[in-house]
């Protein structure tokens, strides 16, 4: 095993021939695993054809969604981990709630970028046979690189000097049986999961800011078990203000005897302005309306008073307009 960090995203390295974490780091074989593990599948009771919308409009079954993988890398570094998570999901919020912030990290952040592999592949693919360049800004690029970079603490050190690069929050739900659901929105990194009596909302890159942002609404909550409208407003707000977050947050990254070290760069830099842009009721609501779909709630319904939107919560504790 060599020192360097393996940076895909410089190369374009998304062609089924390199492990997608390691590289070229380990020398054994490379087979390829289900981004959703089989475990995941079956708590959620899935047959993996399930169907799932790519990027470029292309309709594909779980089941075919697969990312190259070292064989030492699985047993040793990604199957423990799953295990891990596994076990916490078994069990629920207790065991879920107590689950080190930095292994939901991981993977969460080895979901995504597992689809994010797929989607690369895919860009590849096309402009070999178009080729036009990659329609992907250069933004976007390094903050998926980043993401990749900080995963591969799954199989050697990373190191995050005084700060944590993700917004994570683990809530309790009032419902014991919650079928498990999923949304991801990857050019924010924001993700979330709901299963059992447990809901997961990550922003991967953020430095925390998000959490902060909602501070008040999540102190509010505390370990109060959450309704199904209610988990799904706080996520829609999540999403919204990850939407809102206007900076891309840069980072010292520096390899030092095996160990890869990360230090956040201040958030502000030159810019005087906010972290976030204004938030916008009428826009919050429309995002809002998508994830209250199942109850039937109509944009005019929930911002009847534009200074008031509609809320589960009490008081609603939402950011100023």
């Amino acid at each position: 095993m060599n020192n360097t960090i393996y940076q895909p995203f410089k190369n374009f390295d998304f062609k089924y021939r390199n492990c997608f974490l390691s590289g070229d780091t380990f020398s054994t074989p490379i087979v390829e695993i289900p981004i959703l593990p089989q475990w995941l599948l079956d708590v959620a009771n899935y047959s993996g054809e399930e169907q799932i919308k790519l990027l470029d409009e292309s309709i594909r079954s779980y089941n075919s969604l697969k990312v190259p993988v070292n064989e030492e890398v699985l047993k040793y570094f990604i199957a423990p981990l799953e295990e891990k998570i596994a076990s916490a999901f078994a069990i629920g919020y207790t065991a879920v709630s107590i689950l080190d912030e930095v292994d939901l990290f991981r993977w969460i952040g080895k979901f995504m970028y597992g689809l994010l592999y797929v989607e690369m592949h895919a860009a590849v693919k096309q402009q070999q046979i178009s080729e036009d360049g990659i329609n992907m800004s250069q933004g976007l690029m390094h903050k998926f690189g980043n993401l990749h970079t900080m995963i591969q603490g799954i199989y050697t050190s990373v190191v995050f000097e005084d700060f944590t690069p993700w917004s994570i929050v683990v809530l309790p739900l009032d419902q014991a049986d919650t079928p498990f659901s999923f949304r991801d929105e990857i050019n924010t990194l924001t993700f979330s999961l709901k299963l059992k009596d447990f809901a997961i909302i990550a922003i991967l890159q953020d430095n925390g800011t998000n959490k902060r942002y909602h501070q008040e609404i999540l102190d509010q909550i505390g370990t109060t078990p959450l309704s199904e409208q209610q988990i799904e407003e706080l996520t829609a707000r999540f999403y919204y203000s990850a939407y809102l977050f206007n900076r891309l947050p840069e980072y010292a990254i520096l390899p030092v005897e095996g160990a890869i070290y990360v230090d956040a760069m201040p958030l502000r830099g030159t810019l005087n302005k906010a972290l976030f842009d204004h938030w916008q009721h009428k826009t919050y609501a429309q995002v809002l309306q998508d994830f209250w779909k199942p109850w039937g709630h109509t944009l005019f319904e929930i911002i009847k008073d534009p200074t008031n939107p509609i809320s589960y919560f009490t008081p609603p504790s939402l950011p100023e307009n």
